[in-house]
């Protein structure tokens, strides 16, 4: 079955750097987009950055996070620089339904999901 495992969250101050990984298992790894959501307690899940053909990104997140994925060790990674404590939520990595080169950016778009790793970003 199709799993995703997210890791690399954690506590940090504004201005610092994370690196989230996900760990993708019992799925082809490249024809399929992948991309990262994140929530907010008492906010609904938001997208925050896709790779498929190319990268997308949600505006609040450009120029600072980055997107990418290891084919060797089948993990897309989300590198997240200059955080803000407005960055601050659960981050869910996550599949898409279709195969193909567009990165949706619904969460209705995406059929198996990660647990999820917790980002915290102190002022």
């Amino acid at each position: 079955q199709v799993q995703l495992v997210e890791s690399g969250g954690g506590l940090v101050q504004a201005g610092g750097s994370l690196r989230l990984s996900c760990a993708v298992s019992g799925t082809t790894f490249n024809t399929y987009a992948m991309g990262w959501f994140r929530q907010a307690p008492g906010k609904e899940r938001e997208f925050v950055a896709g790779i498929s053909w190319g990268t997308y990104y949600a505006d609040s997140v450009k120029g600072r996070f980055t997107i990418s994925r290891d084919t060797t060790k089948k993990t897309v990674i989300l590198q997240m620089n200059s955080l803000k404590p407005e960055d601050t939520a659960v981050y869910y990595c996550a599949r898409a339904r279709t195969t193909g080169g567009n990165t949706p950016t619904s969460t209705a778009a995406y059929e198996y999901w990660g647990q999820g790793t917790q980002v915290t970003v102190s002022s």
